[in-house]
């Protein structure tokens, strides 16, 4: 079903009833579509009774109504040009205060500045290496020049090896893996599809949409990343190369926000 050419407004059905009569004429109940979208079933009932309430806020009724309408082949663009004439239009800034039980932000912590001391490191281990590859050339020389003997020797003799550092804990190396100068986020979908929307430091809106199940998304900003997940428990999240072991639970929408070094430290 496409609502793309529209009647008139006065005899077109509103939002809900057209998400419900396409619904209807593919033949789907409301536990399918809720199975398929990850939109809980109150959720699905209430949007088809043209009841926004329960979505959280006109940023996720529009996300909501985007996801049922292409599980239910209706177009999705007309139905959030219709729902914002109706609903007074346009994207309105989030409320300060919490939308949801579960939600939790997290304020920026002061860190130290780890840039300087990685980029020292960087350069030692870089000299190290080098020194040693232009001491093994060196080394051939000499043996070739020494004889038979020494040069069966240097061929034999296994090159002086610098003692292994003891391997790095894993956070320390997941860390070392992403610029340590910027706040970098990898969203997958490892358990099922789920709604996400991701904006900079400054509020700009870096991606908003249905991630499908299998599928990734990686952010960065040079000071914060800020999340709306719509499922939390069917998402792996990586901040900053290192893995956030409890995002939420399934079905559960998190707002989250991650700054530059160790997630789990703030």
């Amino acid at each position: 079903m496409s609502i793309g050419n529209s009647p008139p407004a006065d005899d077109r059905p509103s939002v809900g009833r057209a998400i419900q009569q396409a619904r209807i004429g593919a033949g789907l109940t409301v536990d399918e579509v809720s199975t398929t979208t990850r939109v809980r079933i109150p959720i699905v009932h209430a949007i088809e009774q043209d009841d926004f309430t329960r979505c959280g806020g006109a940023v996720y009724a529009r996300g909501h109504i985007r996801t049922l309408a292409r599980a239910v082949h209706v177009d999705a663009n007309a139905l959030v040009a219709q729902y914002d004439a109706e609903h007074g239009g346009g994207v309105t800034p989030t409320p300060a205060g919490p939308l949801f039980e579960a939600e939790r932000i997290r304020p920026e912590p002061r860190r130290p500045n780890w840039t300087a001391a990685m980029v020292a490191a960087i350069v030692a281990v870089v000299g190290f290496v080098g020194f040693t590859l232009f001491s093994d050339a060196d080394q051939g020389k000499d043996s070739t020049v020494a004889g038979e003997s020494a040069s069966a020797e240097s061929t034999v003799k296994p090159t002086p090896v610098k003692p292994a550092d003891p391997k790095p804990d894993p956070t320390e190396s997941a860390i070392a893996g992403v610029p340590a100068d910027k706040v970098t986020v990898k969203i997958t979908a490892a358990k099922g599809a789920s709604w996400i929307s991701a904006k900079d430091v400054n509020g700009r809106l870096l991606h908003e949409g249905v991630l499908q199940r299998g599928a990734s998304k990686t952010f960065t900003d040079s000071k914060r990343i800020d999340l709306v997940l719509g499922d939390a428990g069917a998402v792996q999240l990586f901040v900053n190369g290192k893995e956030v072991t409890k995002v939420g639970d399934a079905g559960q929408v998190e707002r989250l926000s991650y700054t530059k070094g160790d997630p789990e430290a703030g």
